[in-house]
């Protein structure tokens, strides 16, 4: 008989690619991993893993059961949705995501929801940017995660999730009160050509995404600061350092000497949850969902 827990750490050994990534998504050990996989080999009587430099990689034994493993495992995922829903409650674990703002302004009033109104789920929440945290609902990791885009750039959802509109978050722009227009009723982007802007660190969704909205009204910006959250974005504003995109969702209370003034050409972030469409009959996931809604229409 084959066994799920080391058929669970080969499927993740083929995802993640190696000992440590499987172990980093197992919560596990790099040695409770390799002590897994000497035991599947020792099951199957066949050399599953071959040394690879100071790494590993499946043999063709390995990657072949690596793709029953992968079958196996969302059979079960399928198996544990019906039973959840012939059972008709929400209970068990669940595991979720948001990113940052996410996190604070959405996140409070859904886990409150779902420990009063489901007392046997079992919640766990990380905060994870969108597009790691849509890796990892692919691989099983988590079962669902808040993530966003924006109005003009949207993220590619892979195919094998399911997708649901959570609330449109506008954004501003955040600027110094002493600012020549902080006083206005609106803005346009291009009228901050000059300035020095503060955003997100390379290569973050949110810091392409402005690069790419910025280029594409003909302007090269220049970037004086770089800071992952956005109320540390907001204090770099109100020290007079320049200028940033606020979004609504979870950015109050806003510092002392710091004007938000909206776009003339609304900017907007789409907020939605994603999961595994295995799962998609699963009581839990649909009250996740659900409280995940309501507090969004609490911020209208």
């Amino acid at each position: 008989m084959l066994n799920l827990e080391r058929l669970r750490t080969l499927d993740a050994l083929a995802r993640h690619g190696s000992v440590s990534g499987a172990a980093a998504g197992l919560h596990v050990t790099t040695s409770a991993v390799s002590q897994q996989m000497t035991k599947l080999e020792r099951e199957v009587g066949q050399q599953l893993l071959a040394k690879n430099g100071r790494g590993v990689r499946l043999t063709d034994a390995g990657r072949l059961l690596a793709e029953h493993a992968a079958r196996i495992l969302s059979q079960v995922e399928l198996a544990q949705a019906d039973l959840e829903e012939q059972r008709g409650k929400a209970v068990g674990e669940l595991r979720m995501s948001a990113f940052p703002t996410a996190m604070r302004g959405l996140m409070p009033a859904t886990l409150s929801a779902l420990r009063a109104d489901h007392p046997g789920l079992r919640v766990g929440c990380h905060e994870m940017e969108p597009l790691p945290a849509v890796a990892a609902v692919v691989r099983g990791d988590i079962d669902l995660a808040v993530v966003l885009d924006w109005y003009n750039k949207p993220m590619p959802i892979p195919d094998g999730l399911v997708k649901a509109p959570l609330l449109d978050d506008p954004a501003d722009v955040a600027m110094p009160a002493a600012h020549p227009l902080a006083d206005r009723a609106e803005v346009d982007l291009e009228e901050f050509a000059n300035d020095e802007w503060i955003t997100w660190g390379e290569g973050e969704f949110c810091h392409e995404w402005l690069m790419f909205t910025l280029r594409g009204k003909g302007m090269e910006p220049r970037i004086a600061h770089r800071a992952e959250e956005h109320h540390t974005q907001l204090a770099l504003v109100a020290a007079g350092l320049g200028v940033c995109v606020a979004p609504q969702l979870g950015r109050d209370p806003m510092p002392a000497g710091v004007r938000t003034v909206p776009v003339r050409h609304r900017v907007r972030r789409h907020v939605y949850v994603v999961w595994r469409a295995d799962a998609d009959r699963r009581p839990s996931i649909r009250a996740a969902v659900e409280a995940l809604r309501g507090a969004g229409a609490g911020l209208r």
